[in-house]
């Protein structure tokens, strides 16, 4: 088993250390947009430290709602703002890093409300920010690798659906990776049925803000006993488990 660096950070940026199954190399994922101090995106991919990088959140969306990019003081989606991104976006890629679009975060406002629901979704998903056409991509016309799944609240319902509607687009042409950003108390409260489905190329476990189950140097026994749960259950093919890179980048 080999180790691996994961970078988690829902409106701080945050730092995770990750271990993947079946993997013998290294790598680290973080994420990007909630903290105006952090760097351009280019900057970011420029450092060489990444292989990863999920662009957070897409905040708003579902249930009837229009939907809402919300990258902090980045920039200003409501002006169109946004879309010069697409040549750092372009940057990164040429560097050989993933980027990937992270939808929910942990004070969005975001549910799906039926099957057809995450059908609707899926679709705007495609035609805004993967390989479809629309003439409002709020990042530009730059192609996204994938979608984040970093659900934090709503229900635990239809996430699975999206994930099928999404994953269904890989046969229009260039694959969409699928990611996630589940809570370690298992099975995640949100997205365990979507995680069951197999669809899911990397699953970054969020082992902080959670005592049951998180890092404690003092004592790391729950969080073996949590790994082994996650790895021997969930049909991914990186599992990361995800640590705040700093003190103040997480409440635990």
């Amino acid at each position: 088993m080999a180790f691996k660096l994961k970078v988690s950070a829902p409106f701080i940026c945050m730092m995770v250390l990750v271990l993947a199954t079946g993997s013998n190399g290294g790598g680290i994922s973080i994420y990007w947009g909630q903290n105006a101090n952090e760097g351009t995106l280019a900057d970011t991919c420029a450092t060489g430290n990444y292989e990863y990088v999920n662009i957070a959140f897409l905040a708003t969306f579902g249930n009837g709602q229009t939907p809402m990019i919300n990258l902090a003081g980045h920039c200003d989606p409501y002006s169109n703002g946004c879309t010069g991104l697409s040549s750092d976006i372009k940057s990164c890629q040429a560097k050989g890093v993933k980027v990937i679009l992270s939808i929910g975060g942990g004070a969005g406002s975001y549910s799906l409300a039926s099957s057809d629901d995450a059908r609707q979704v899926a679709t705007y998903l495609w035609n805004n920010f993967l390989g479809g056409t629309s003439s409002s991509r709020p990042l530009g016309p730059a192609i996204l690798d994938g979608i984040d799944f970093d659900i934090e609240g709503g229900t635990g319902e239809y996430w699975d659906e999206l994930a099928k509607y999404l994953s269904g687009y890989s046969k229009k042409g260039k694959k969409v990776y699928l990611t996630a950003a589940p809570q370690c108390p298992f099975p995640d409260a949100w997205i365990g049925n979507a995680l069951k489905t197999g669809l899911f190329d990397y699953v970054w476990v969020q082992f902080y803000n959670n005592p049951p189950c998180q890092y404690s140097s003092a004592d790391i026994a729950n969080l073996e006993d949590a790994w082994k749960q996650w790895t021997s259950d969930i049909p991914a093919a990186n599992i990361f488990l995800g640590l705040p890179a700093a003190p103040d980048a997480a409440g635990s």
